[in-house]
């Protein structure tokens, strides 16, 4: 077995190639070469603890495994580490025996960076000049540096819920060589692409705030009852996703199916547009929205490209097992 431990994968996992790991293996779901597996989330009664389990089997990259960890709230006051925690295992899908132990937490954040990414790559507009941040927390510099390699973005404007925060990802515009301006959420209408990271139960972005042709990735929602954005935003968008069938019962999608604005028929995934067998964008004032949840196989395929990494930098630690 190879463990490729925390303190590597900043040495070993690029932004390029998340974005290529994690393309890849939503190409390969749109394709049926890929699924994932029920997702376990449990409240563990202790710590505030919320814990699961995602996996998967990739056939097109024979990537078979599981991600566990979960978000230990307290963890940052009380331990000096950060709340989210995981670790991704990877085992043999011709004997099932176990392959690798990959740390998970900067694989976490790159990955859901690069979802967000690949959505911008396939579906925003040629000619955008203005992103939109909703969030700064740790994830929201993971996004917004991703996000601003996709286009030749102009300008960055953010809001969040605790705006001393927004220096955060000021920084990143500003390492970027790009104006950083805080904005209120009717502000946000200037905005040609909109990130939206929080963990809000009630939506921060309507519909009056986001102007035609906008692209949308919402990738905060995760859970049963959290909510990003206005239902009614997706009825007036064209609806993209990581996997339908979490969409509809985790992630954004969940309010407007259960409101009855959208259907399960009305929702694509967004392996489709990079395989060419949806159209994706039609026109320049389309809103198009990622509902990007986090599925499984985005760990799986960031956890493999590091491990072959490791082995090609001898980095991976091989034990017996």
């Amino acid at each position: 077995m190879i463990i490729v431990p925390e303190r590597e994968i900043a040495n070993l996992m690029t932004r390029d190639a998340a974005f290529d790991a994690v393309e890849s293996v939503f190409a390969a779901m749109a394709s049926d070469d890929a699924y994932n597996f029920p997702v376990i989330r449990e409240a563990i009664g202790h710590e505030d603890a919320l814990y699961g389990f995602k996996g998967g089997f990739d056939r097109a990259g024979m990537t078979l495994g599981l991600k566990a960890g979960g978000y230990w709230p307290n963890n940052l006051e009380k331990h000096g580490v950060i709340n989210h925690q995981s670790s991704i295992f990877l085992f043999d899908p011709d004997t099932g025996k176990v392959s690798a132990m990959v740390g998970g937490n900067l694989l976490t954040a790159l990955r859901t960076a690069a979802a967000s990414s690949v959505s911008i790559r396939h579906l925003a507009r040629e000619d955008a000049k203005v992103m939109g941040m909703i969030g700064a927390g740790h994830q929201a510099t993971f996004q917004l540096r991703a996000a601003l390699e996709q286009r030749n973005f102009e300008k960055v404007i953010g809001w969040n819920y605790h705006p001393e925060m927004l220096p955060n990802i000021e920084k990143v515009a500003q390492e970027a060589g790009l104006p950083f301006e805080a904005v209120d959420l009717d502000g946000m209408i200037e905005a040609d692409v909109v990130i939206s990271i929080t963990s809000t139960f009630n939506p921060s972005i309507m519909a009056k705030h986001i102007s035609p042709g906008t692209h949308i990735a919402c990738m905060g929602t995760d859970t049963k009852g959290k909510q990003e954005v206005e239902a009614g935003l997706l009825a007036k968008s064209t609806v993209f996703a990581d996997e339908v069938a979490q969409s509809i019962s985790i992630g954004e999608a969940q309010h407007a199916v259960a409101a009855g604005l959208i259907r399960k028929a009305d929702i694509h995934q967004i392996g489709a547009v990079i395989n060419g067998t949806h159209k994706g964008r039609t026109c320049d004032t389309e809103i198009t929205l990622f509902d990007g949840t986090g599925v499984g196989l985005q760990d799986l395929a960031v956890a493999a490209a590091v491990v072959k990494r490791a082995v090609e930098k001898g980095l991976a630690i091989h034990v017996d097992f």
